[in-house]
C-alpha cells in the first residue's frame, strides 16, 4: 500500500536544489501537491530548479485544496494550511519543515515529516547509499539542520555518523 505524502514548498525547493526530488517519490509513496504549493513554486525566477520541475510536471497535477476551518484559525501560510487540509482530509503525511505547521500537525493528529525525516526513511528503505551526503548537500543548498539533531538522527536510524 502506498503512502500518501503531501509536501510544502520547501522541501520541495530545497531537494530540487540537489537534485533530489526522487527522494520523495521513492518506494511505496506517492505525492499529491496543493495548488497553493505550486503556484507558491511558480513565483521563483525562471532559472530555480524547483520551478522548472513542476513546469515540466515533475509532481503530476495540482490538487485543488479547501482549506480546512481547524486549520486556517492556525494562521498558517496558504501552502501550510492546505498540505495540512489536504493531509488531514486524506489521511495522508504532511512534507514540512515549518515549525508552526508542525505544532499545528502535532494538535491536529496529523502525520508530518520533515526534509531530514524524508532522507532517514529513504536511507532505511535503502534507496540511497549515504544520508550523510544527502543532508550535507542539503544544508549546502540552505536547509538549516541542528547539528545534535542530525547526529542523534543519523546514529539511531541509520548508524551513520555526522562528521565533526
Amino acid at each position: 500500500m502506498n503512502e500518501l505524502w503531501i509536501p510544502n514548498a520547501s522541501p520541495i525547493i530545497v531537494l530540487a536544489k540537489i537534485e533530489r526530488l526522487d527522494l520523495l517519490s521513492g518506494q511505496g509513496m506517492s505525492l499529491s501537491v496543493p495548488e497553493a504549493v505550486v503556484d507558491e513554486i511558480l513565483g521563483a525566477p525562471a532559472q530555480d530548479p524547483a520551478r522548472r520541475a513542476v513546469e515540466s510536471g515533475w509532481e503530476g497535477p495540482a490538487v485543488q485544496v479547501f482549506p480546512d476551518p481547524h486549520i486556517i484559525e492556525w494562521g498558517l501560510g496558504t501552502g501550510e494550511t492546505a498540505i495540512l487540509s489536504l493531509a488531514r482530509q486524506k489521511r495522508a503525511t504532511a512534507v514540512v519543515d515549518d515549525r508552526a505547521a508542525r505544532t499545528a500537525c502535532k494538535a491536529l493528529g496529523i502525520r508530518f515529516i520533515g526534509t531530514l525525516g524524508v532522507v532517514l526513511r529513504v536511507k532505511m528503505r535503502g534507496q540511497i547509499h549515504s544520508a550523510v551526503e544527502v543532508l550535507k548537500a542539503l544544508q549546502e543548498a540552505g536547509l538549516f539542520l541542528d547539528r545534535d539533531l542530525i547526529q542523534t538522527a543519523l546514529r539511531k536510524a541509520t548508524g551513520e555518523n555526522w562528521p565533526e
